[in-house]
């Protein structure tokens, strides 16, 4: 697996002191990523609006501007709106889609001096723990190209692990951020529902729970990404401005939870990794006790998938009905699925995800930070749609997502850092989850830890 040339603040730094340009910066990335297309991570790449972009950046460097992404190279997950840009959500709904304009997160990318490279593999409609689609086929994982990289922000993750850009911008509405990230070796953070605005864009079947969210080969770049993101504005009524926070992790309250409280499988080389990686941590002086949180009677991700299932029916149900073929089959069987719903079901599990929230909110008041594994497995076979088994137990297609929903449905933030590999080398990662509105805190925390475990 290839590392980027330098890390995003590292070409920020170059390109600020003119020891490179924007359009050499460009020009590189668009090389590595024409190098890599077996890996069929970035689907859409259009080098003339690219170097366009890269020449304007560099124009504004000489007319005196200071940017803090200035010429940093990027992909963007494509189901996030940038204007011009082909943008399909992996759908043939959208094959020919154009972006009439930029999400507030990417309009705020390009101001910091960030240029668009390329547009990263999504599954469609971002509803499926793999990355797949009927219109561009498999992303493969950059370790291994028999495995995918998980889903759905397996494009994005997978472009930065393979060292094509060292910054992606994908989303996160029950993990498609941090299990990909984990899966590959590189960092993803899901931030406060709210923290990044969301959108203009497409309609979101996640009805309040997406989020923007960056991912890169280490914490200090995500964080950078997140200032340059983060921030209310009038167009999302959902995004609100969160108070700056400390960022000393000394002192902090920190439980670890090696299943989040859930009966759920765990391969032992990822349980056995998380525990020597919290003793290591405590060892180094960290206030970590054994917690799990309490949940609801009956809460489980089958109890609050009707409202994707339900949200994807409400977008694309009538499409359905018409040409049923034209859907991804697994994305069809949910959409099926929704329209068979009734609105006391979706109504239960609406219940369900309020009642996890508040059990979350209620852990977290007296514990500042969670540490749990984000993914139980590594990655597996990129023609299924998860591992057979899983902990020795035969696993269900959503056995390897059993770490990251909840915290969607809390609207928490959270992170995944990499914290250990198998035999052959495939990464796994450590999650780390903070209050509401704590995302400083958690990126500071977040980095503190990486440098500890990099140092152990």
């Amino acid at each position: 697996m290839t590392k980027p040339v330098n890390s995003a603040r590292g070409i920020a730094a170059d390109v600020t002191a003119g020891r490179t340009s924007a359009v050499e910066t460009a020009e590189a990335a668009l090389a590595r990523i024409e190098a890599a297309k077996a890996l069929n991570a970035v689907v859409t790449i259009d080098p003339a609006r690219t170097l366009a972009d890269a020449a304007r950046v560099d124009d504004r460097l000489c007319a005196g501007e200071t940017m803090s992404l200035a010429g940093v190279p990027i992909v963007v997950k494509d189901n996030i709106w940038a204007s011009g840009w082909r943008v399909t959500q992996g759908s043939r709904l959208f094959a020919d889609f154009v972006a009439p304009q930029d999400a507030v997160a990417i309009e705020r990318l390009r101001k910091a001096g960030a240029v668009i490279v390329g547009i990263g593999a999504t599954s469609e409609f971002a509803c499926k723990g793999v990355t797949t689609s009927q219109l561009y086929g498999p992303t493969r994982h950059p370790l291994d190209p028999a495995l995918t990289p998980g889903g759905s922000s397996g494009g994005p993750a997978a472009a930065v692990a393979a060292g094509l850009v060292p910054l992606a911008i994908g989303t996160d509405a029950g993990g498609s951020s941090r299990r990909p990230p984990a899966h590959v070796g590189v960092a993803g953070f899901k931030p406060s529902y709210g923290a990044i605005p969301y959108g203009p864009g497409f309609a979101e079947p996640f009805f309040g729970l997406s989020v923007i969210a960056p991912i890169a080969s280490d914490v200090a770049d995500i964080a950078l990404a997140f200032e340059a993101m983060a921030g209310a504005d009038p167009r999302d009524p959902d995004s609100a401005l969160f108070a700056r926070q400390a960022e000393d992790i000394d002192g902090m309250r920190m439980a670890f939870s090696p299943r989040l409280g859930l009966d759920v499988a765990v391969d032992d080389i990822v349980a056995n990794a998380l525990a020597s990686t919290v003793d290591r941590l405590s060892a180094a002086g960290l206030r970590i006790t054994r917690r799990d949180p309490v949940w609801p009677t009956g809460a489980t991700e089958d109890a609050i998938m009707p409202l994707q299932h339900a949200g994807l029916a409400a977008l694309y149900g009538d499409a359905f009905r018409k040409e049923p073929t034209i859907f991804d089959p697994d994305v069809a069987k949910q959409i099926e699925r929704g329209l068979s719903w009734s609105g006391a079901e979706v109504a239960g599990a609406l219940v369900a995800s309020a009642a996890i929230a508040n059990a979350f909110a209620a852990f977290l008041t007296d514990v500042d930070l969670l540490l749990t594994p984000t993914v139980p497995c590594v990655a597996w076979s990129l023609t299924q749609l998860g591992p057979d088994m899983i902990g020795g137990k035969p696993a269900s297609p959503r056995g390897h997502a059993v770490f990251t929903p909840f915290v969607n449905h809390a609207r928490l933030p959270a992170i995944s850092i990499p914290c250990g590999t198998d035999p052959r080398g495939l990464p796994f990662g450590l999650q780390i989850i903070a209050r509401r509105g704590q995302d400083r805190t958690l990126l500071g925390a977040a980095h503190r830890i990486e440098a500890m475990l990099q140092a152990c």
